[in-house]
């Protein structure tokens, strides 16, 4: 693992933010750090970037104990921004990678790499409060990444993007996983979540609740519900259905018959597949398996 926080707790006053929560971050992994609105999401990344200290806990770095030198192998984008406005954007931009501790030379090397990729050359010298939100959010992004560290902390990091800009951070986060970092990814949206996480860690009231590969979760939670595409007998099919399965849905379309089937844990696709062929050609079949957003409402509500 490169990073690990074990049974971390932290109190404020009379609020305890985080009670004993443990993450497992693997290396070169995008790993998703979910929850509701004052979960203790935030207070955990604080601590990790050494902004605030736990309570008690332990807290690993590539298998040591975090020191603050970590710092420097450490990026965060915060979901608050902040650049200081009247200051010109490739003076602050080098500014920002200095003290990450980058040279002047080295950092408008990788700046100009990356103005460039970004296509926001043309900003260079323009002052930040002439910047739209999204351009801002852009130079904000290059920062954190410039000094090239092993572990990526992003809070919320498409907020405020287009579509399109928002296609082109994503591919570039997995780029950057893919290149060796370790990328650690908070957010609220539970379809960039499916699209790019590899592992999450679910908290909720201060407690973590859910963790584990995205895959193994979805299969985990899965209800045992199969959509078909079929033609054929399909009253005589359906007569059949009814002894054994549940039919939550059957509708004609161009294609056929479509169906929705539901059944008890202890059949298997093959036992629903028998019945199927004796009446029917099967056009298309697929076991349906909850997406990440259905699965976060459910494990919420389970604890209210």
């Amino acid at each position: 693992m490169l990073f690990e926080a074990k049974n971390i707790v932290k109190t404020y006053a009379a609020h305890r933010a985080l009670n004993n929560v443990s993450i497992a971050v693997p290396e070169q992994s995008i790993f998703g750090l979910l929850g509701p609105n004052g979960a203790g999401k935030t207070s955990l990344i604080r601590i990790i970037n050494q902004i605030t200290a736990p309570d008690s806990g332990e807290l690993l770095f590539n298998g040591k104990k975090l020191v603050s030198e970590d710092v420097y192998r450490i990026g965060y984008l915060p979901e608050e921004r902040g650049l200081y406005k009247k200051m010109k954007v490739g003076e602050q931009a080098i500014y920002l990678a200095q003290l990450k501790g980058l040279t002047e030379s080295q950092a408008r090397k990788e700046l100009k790499i990356w103005f460039e990729k970004f296509e926001i050359a043309d900003w260079w010298n323009k002052k930040v409060e002439d910047l739209s939100k999204g351009m801002a959010q852009k130079i904000q992004f290059i920062v954190t990444i410039i000094h090239k560290p092993k572990l990526l902390i992003f809070d919320e990091p498409f907020s405020g993007f287009d579509p399109i800009n928002v296609n082109l951070l994503k591919q570039e986060i997995l780029n950057l996983r893919n290149e060796g970092t370790t990328i650690i990814f908070s957010t609220h949206n539970m379809a960039s979540v499916e699209e790019i996480c590899d592992h999450i860690a679910l908290i909720n009231k201060a407690q973590t609740i859910l963790d584990g590969q995205v895959a193994e979760i979805k299969e985990r939670f899965k209800q045992h519900i199969f959509e078909l595409q079929v033609q054929g007998n399909i009253e005589t099919l359906e007569q059949e259905l009814k002894s054994n399965f549940i039919i939550e849905s059957s509708e004609v379309n161009s294609q056929g018959q479509n169906m929705r089937i539901k059944m008890e844990s202890h059949f298997t696709s093959n036992d629903l597949l028998k019945v199927v062929m004796k009446h029917a050609e099967i056009q298309n079949f697929k076991e349906l398996l909850p997406s990440m957003n259905d699965i976060f409402i459910q494990m919420v509500q389970s604890q209210r």
